[in-house]
């Protein structure tokens, strides 16, 4: 089952995926997204981790996105986006995926997304995602109610 599970400084997203026998709380590389050499092609790791973003905001946010853009007339569109890749991964790696928010401004935030992979960073996203109303395609303040729901996956000093 999807879900998410804290710890003092991430918050680790749960993905049952068809290719992982048992279920659980990873993603199993799979032959589409990879390059020729079986080697994890970088532009399916930025929709993974778009994935990862959309997931947390049904599951942990309880908010869909079908929800958040057609009823609630809200985005969160990525205004930068920065990868970093440590290690590659290849076909039949599973990857461990992680969330947290590193700031959350006036009407943007910057989230994390983290991969790993037997315990060591494979890759790294960092977002900048801003508030936007779908209806004037303009940023939004992030008003007290969403920011309440950001804030819990927020990362504080302690945790840092």
């Amino acid at each position: 089952m999807r879900g998410w599970a804290f710890d003092d400084d991430f918050v680790h997203f749960r993905i049952p995926v068809w290719c992982v026998p048992r279920g659980g709380t990873a993603f199993k590389i799979p032959v589409a997204h990879c390059d020729p050499a079986g080697i994890g092609f970088y532009p399916r790791y930025v929709e993974l981790v778009n994935e990862v973003v959309e997931d947390w905001c049904r599951d942990g946010l309880s908010v869909g996105f079908h929800q958040l853009h057609e009823q609630l007339r809200f985005g969160l569109p990525v205004a930068r986006l920065e990868m970093e890749f440590m290690i590659p991964s290849r076909y039949g790696d599973v990857l461990d995926f992680s969330l947290r928010i590193l700031r959350i401004g006036a009407s943007s935030m910057s989230i994390e997304v983290r991969a790993t992979a037997e315990a060591r960073l494979r890759f790294r996203g960092e977002l900048v995602v801003a508030m936007m109303s779908l209806d004037s395609l303009r940023p939004v303040v992030i008003d007290a109610g969403w920011r309440a729901r950001f804030e819990r996956y927020l990362v504080t000093a302690a945790s840092a």
